[in-house]
């Protein structure tokens, strides 16, 4: 869980190093939760802690597999059931190891995808975007990494009241 160097000036470095971060932070917060924490809710709004690194590996792929390189991929919404506002779901296959392993092979996508590019850069039309409403590399990268420090948030919240384990 190692922060960027804080003389990086490449933006896209710069993200990229965050994102690395807090998918650290997103494991080391999941690490040691039984099976039934990580699959049951603390919260009104019902999602689990599982739900939310399903969701997670999911969302970084709409955003850069699907949006920034216009790839089609298989089921954009599965983390919430096709639905685009639907409530997050998990599929009986779905474990901590598993979920983890798909975080970090996204993370090495999206390094392949945007390392070097000019974070200028539009998505491209054809997958999640189309002609009239691309963001540029460097929204979609700032979008990713907000979603993953909120996310980030939420679960130290879930483990402060699971087990009372607090800190990044």
């Amino acid at each position: 869980m190692t922060e960027p160097p804080r003389t990086e000036a490449d933006t896209i470095e710069l993200q990229l190093g965050w994102l690395d971060h807090y998918r650290g932070v997103v494991e080391a917060k999941l690490t040691g939760l039984s099976e039934a924490d990580l699959r049951s809710s603390r919260l009104p709004s019902g999602w689990s802690p599982l739900e939310l690194l399903r969701h997670l590996v999911f969302m970084e792929r709409r955003w850069l597999r699907w949006g920034f390189a216009g790839e089609q991929v298989d089921e954009p919404w599965a983390d919430s059931g096709g639905d685009p506002e639907g409530q997050w779901m998990l599929t009986p296959r779905d474990t901590l190891d598993g979920l983890l392993e798909r975080l970090y092979e996204g993370g090495a996508i999206t390094r392949q995808l945007v390392s070097g590019a000019d974070p200028a850069t539009l998505g491209a039309v054809g997958g999640r975007f189309d002609a009239h409403d691309r963001p540029t590399l460097n929204w979609i990268l700032f979008h990713v990494l907000q979603e993953y420090a909120r996310h980030a948030g939420h679960l130290d919240v879930v483990r402060e009241i699971t087990d009372g384990a607090v800190g990044e």
